[in-house]
């Protein structure tokens, strides 16, 4: 048997072992000590970022003009460190920016540790520590303000963990309840996830999820989202806080698939363990609590 042969004996036989390992449900481990998954966007730096090579564009305006581009690490916004004997993924939050997995992804339950670090950037320096998990990300790195993709997220903000928000165009629908009418008569849309409710939310604005579950500040937080077909649940230790039915994309199209993004945005912090295990079905536990359409 010839050297050439051989090896592609060996390469088949180990895209084999990956495609029944994802069949078998088990877990993908995402991190590795050269972020080897994912590609880098960095956006446009504010005017205040410090030590950077002289033909940077920066501007106050960090949606409108020239961005850093794709996988050129400025300052080391995204790395890989190592606390307590655990790979880690640090973000510093300098620049605005999103970690893209390479691969397109659908039907899986995400888990991440997540933990917010102390320093915080312009121009959120008087507003809540935010960042990120975007998915069924789709189309050119930076389509959403020079920065993050064309997408679904799911909010990592100070005392907003898990709230929906489609970028660039595209929906998705969840429970909210009925309009309300304020003190001079006029209908209000309630834009917060209930369960309970018969109301679906129409349009392509921020839903807030139906509760709140932080960890204090600097403690970890288990962030969970479950997809399957165009329907996804997001979790916040452990417990259900969203749920998103129905997602399209901006030109209407049935949007069920895509990369994960992690976000940069001013605001330092950490994440750990992400895992994708691919699933053909909700687990009971959010059967038995979550009723789709």
């Amino acid at each position: 048997m010839n050297i050439k042969l051989s090896f592609l004996i060996i390469l088949i036989s180990l895209i084999n072992t990956n495609t029944f390992a994802q069949k078998e449900g088990k877990p993908i481990l995402l991190f590795d000590k050269d972020l080897s998954n994912f590609d880098i966007w960095l956006s446009i730096p504010h005017s205040t970022v410090e030590d950077l090579p002289e033909d940077t564009y920066q501007s106050d305006k960090i949606n409108s003009g020239t961005p850093i581009g794709l996988n050129n690490n400025l300052k080391n916004v995204f790395s890989m460190i190592e606390e307590n004997s655990e790979p880690v993924l640090k973000i510093t939050g300098e620049i605005f920016g999103g970690l893209t997995t390479k691969e397109a992804y659908e039907n899986y339950h995400l888990s991440v540790m997540f933990k917010w670090g102390d320093k915080k950037w312009e121009p959120r320096l008087d507003k809540k520590r935010d960042s990120g998990i975007l998915y069924h990300c789709y189309g050119p790195h930076g389509r959403f303000w020079n920065t993050w993709k064309t997408s679904l997220e799911y909010q990592v903000q100070e005392n907003d963990l898990g709230d929906f928000i489609p970028l660039g165009g595209n929906s998705g629908n969840p429970k909210v309840g009925a309009p309300i009418v304020d003190i001079r008569g006029h209908f209000k849309k309630e834009k917060k996830f209930n369960p309970y409710s018969e109301v679906y939310s129409v349009g392509k604005g921020y839903i807030h999820a139906s509760s709140e579950h932080d960890a204090p500040h600097g403690e970890w937080n288990r962030l969970e989202i479950y997809v399957l077909d165009n329907n996804a649940v997001h979790l916040v230790n452990g417990k259900i806080v969203m749920v998103v039915e129905n997602a399209k994309k901006h030109d209407g199209s049935i949007l069920n698939k895509g990369e994960i993004q992690i976000q940069s945005e001013a605001a330092e912090c950490y994440y750990k363990k992400l895992t994708l295990t691919p699933i053909k079905k909700f687990p009971k536990f959010i059967k038995k609590q979550v009723r789709f359409k």
